[in-house]
């Protein structure tokens, strides 16, 4: 489907690619509704999207069905223990083929019973021996990109875009650094939340800690904002800091084996999260439903499946007081754009590169803006 960007020229009117020279992208990009249409054929069609932990498809015939923006898809392990993952769409008339999650020995169309085997080719088909020039070999389900990356599944749209391993640079490497107990973790809980605010603007949030202070009282003393540093990477920015060493009001960390805060964004819509306290990772998936409505999922992995009370504790800081904050600000900041009274901002950048400077944000924002200009010319080819 061809989308058009409007107003390329304005959209990048003072952007700069120094953040400290740079403005903010335009409200326009948050609150006009065709903005969704191009970011869905420009960014989330063309990038690396989460679908589970590995653990859901760890066995021949597992498989999970799910959606990117639309588009109904299934990932499924075949008997030769590879990955696949195809669209959800039988080739006789296009009925969903799987729903939820489980194991199956061949994929049957709810239909017309349509069988396919779990490399996605048609296995039988009732009633088309009479059909002439019907070759069931040739028939096969429409594929999509997998792969693993520290121990999630991830899948692209793009037929043509670089693995997720070589396009994310040293991030595979830096997560394994800071957990190397990442092998172990198994999903124990999942947090979900609908609200009305862009999907950036719940990105933008994540990428600086400059509102932590005056927003997030009790994070601030859970981690040393003197040692939090954003470094941006290519398709990735690590935000990282020491826990604190004093008594704190988000969680109990006595004991913890986890001693810094590791945080990584990766383009377009995930963050990965290790918190203070026992070995942890936490998936964030930003979704967006709408121009102004946003869908997040938090995955919380740890090393056994039901948690501690200290980490029921570190769950409910998440859930009630840390969420329950960025959500009343992304909120807020949806109903500023939607004004008159606002179009684009400055970012405050220090020289240190530190948790208080919104360098992580203007990083965004240049990917975002590079995603638009990218499908505008291939349009214009």
């Amino acid at each position: 489907m061809a989308v058009h960007v409007p107003d390329l020229d304005r959209l990048t009117e003072g952007f700069d690619p120094a953040p400290e020279r740079s403005h903010s992208l335009s409200a326009d990009c948050y609150t006009k509704a065709e903005f969704m249409e191009v970011e869905r054929q420009a960014i989330f069609f063309r990038s690396w999207q989460y679908v589970c932990h590995a653990e859901v498809l760890r066995r021949p015939g597992d498989y999970i069905a799910f959606d990117v923006q639309g588009q109904s898809l299934f990932a499924i392990r075949d008997q030769a223990g590879a990955l696949r993952a195809f669209y959800n769409v039988c080739q006789h008339r296009a009925h969903e083929l799987l729903s939820g999650q489980g194991n199956t020995k061949h994929i049957v169309c709810p239909y017309h019973a349509w069988s396919y085997g779990l490399d996605g080719r048609l296995r039988t088909a009732r009633r088309t021996e009479h059909i002439a020039d019907f070759e069931a070999s040739s028939v096969c389900l429409k594929p999509v990109r997998i792969e693993e990356f520290c121990t999630l599944v991830f899948v692209n749209l793009d037929p043509i875009a670089p693995a997720l391993s070589d396009q994310s640079g040293g991030l595979g490497d830096e997560i394994r650094s800071y957990a190397p107990d990442l092998d172990r973790l198994t999903r124990a809980r999942r947090l979900t939340y609908t609200f009305k605010s862009n999907w950036k603007n719940v990105i933008d949030n994540f990428l600086e800690c400059y509102h932590c202070p005056i927003a997030h009282k009790d994070f601030v003393s859970l981690v040393d904002m003197d040692s939090y540093r954003v470094t941006t990477h290519g398709i990735y920015s690590s935000h990282m800091s020491r826990a604190g060493t004093k008594a704190n009001t988000a969680y109990d960390v006595a004991g913890a084996d986890v001693q810094d805060h590791a945080v990584w964004w990766l383009w377009p819509n995930i963050c990965l999260l290790r918190f203070p306290g026992s070995g942890n990772l936490m998936v964030l998936n930003v979704v967006p439903l709408g121009i102004d409505t946003t869908f997040e999922s938090y995955d919380f992995y740890f090393l056994q499946e039901q948690p501690t009370e200290q980490q029921e504790k570190a769950l409910e800081y998440v859930d009630k007081v840390l969420q329950a904050e960025d959500i009343a600000i992304v909120e807020s900041v949806q109903r500023g754009m939607s004004t008159p009274a606002f179009d684009r901002g400055r970012f405050i950048v220090d020289p240190e590169r530190s948790g208080l400077s919104e360098h992580g944000v203007h990083h965004f924002h240049g990917l975002v803006l590079e995603a638009y200009r990218q499908i505008a010319g291939a349009q214009e080819r």
